[in-house]
């Protein structure tokens, strides 16, 4: 069967959100990636996906409802997380021109172009304080503008089966026409919350960075849920270097995992000195599998390019959990303005 509701998606990334869009039952007609080795990730695994590879700007100028094949309005929903730099202000309020330049343009053109019934916006929770705050009163003005009512809310991706500590603030818009007929509700947490050791089990073999011999021998002496101020200090000054005296609890620092916890963030880089996530077990970074296993990607999604391309992709991609949940409330939310509710 068809998936009825159709999407677009921008800054598709390596598919974490497509996937959760997918499961959700979205048709997707378009996913529009720069990175070239994301784009061979998802034509990869999904062949009958439309993936675009090119600049969003070479498209967003373009008459997207003949490069669509679509009428204004008729789309169901419009997805992505633009990367949002600070925009210029100058006292100016001038909408969307405040924008000009930066990523998150295309995605607001996309929006005035083709008018959705509804938009998914993911992004980072410090969105919310960027620049004073300022980021993203201009993200909702150009919005609202666009003739759309906004909900906002950060999700944590632990609540939501995913076994890792992920807070993502997530916006969605109805259509000011729509507002009457489609109501949406962000998902609510599950039960269980899950835990390194329910995924941490049978993990396919994957490329993974290695830390030093010294870093090695430093962390053996870390213990599982550790990190720097759990071995003799002598040793933890001399790895700390200048690091021993920043201020704060810099409990990044040589930190190693438990399985009777989620994983920290995903990142893109696998071993940062401020920011370490070890191996619960063995005193190494997580593999691109295991990573991938915490944004919930299936063992089967074949990411493409070397080594630190595939950190990249998995640390910057939607967890598919999370994704899952937030388009199921969108897909019931549509529902409900077919039955006319």
């Amino acid at each position: 069967m068809t998936n009825k509701f159709r999407a677009i998606e921008l800054f598709a990334g390596a598919g974490g959100l497509a996937l959760g869009l997918e499961k959700a039952e979205f048709s997707s007609i378009g996913l529009i990636e720069f990175d070239k080795n994301a784009t061979d990730t998802l034509k990869r695994n999904r062949p009958g996906w439309n993936v675009i590879h090119e600049d969003i700007a070479k498209i967003s100028c373009l008459d997207l409802e003949k490069f669509f094949a679509l009428s204004k309005g008729d789309l169901d929903l419009l997805s992505g997380g633009a990367p949002c730099q600070a925009f210029s202000y100058a006292g100016k309020r001038l909408g969307l021109d405040d924008a000009r330049g930066t990523l998150f343009y295309h995605y607001a053109v996309f929006l005035e172009k083709l008018q959705p019934k509804m938009f998914l916006f993911e992004n980072v929770r410090g969105l919310l304080s960027h620049d004073k705050g300022r980021t993203y009163s201009t993200i909702y003005e150009i919005f609202t503008d666009a003739g759309y009512t906004i909900q906002k809310e950060v999700l944590n991706a632990w609540d939501y089966g995913v076994p890792q500590k992920r807070e993502r603030l997530i916006t969605v818009g109805i259509r000011n026409d729509l507002i009457d007929k489609i109501h949406y509700n962000f998902p609510k947490p599950h039960k269980y919350k899950p835990l390194l050791k329910d995924i941490l089990y049978n993990v396919p073999e994957s490329p993974g960075a290695m830390y030093s011999d010294y870093k090695k021998q430093i962390f053996e002496l870390v213990p599982p849920g550790g990190y720097w101020r759990d071995i003799p200090e002598n040793i933890a000054r001399e790895y700390m270097k200048s690091c021993w005296n920043m201020g704060g609890g810099r409990t990044g620092i040589l930190r190693r995992l438990s399985m009777e916890e989620p994983c920290l963030t995903v990142l893109t880089s696998p071993s940062q000195k401020q920011t370490d996530r070890c191996h619960p077990i063995e005193p190494r970074p997580f593999t691109v599998r295991e990573n991938a296993r915490c944004q919930g990607f299936p063992d089967d999604w074949f990411f493409c390019g070397s080594v630190g391309q595939q950190y990249k992709q998995v640390g910057n991609a939607v967890p598919v959990s999370l994704a899952y949940d937030i388009a199921l409330e969108i897909k019931n939310a549509l529902e409900g303005l077919e039955c006319g509710n």
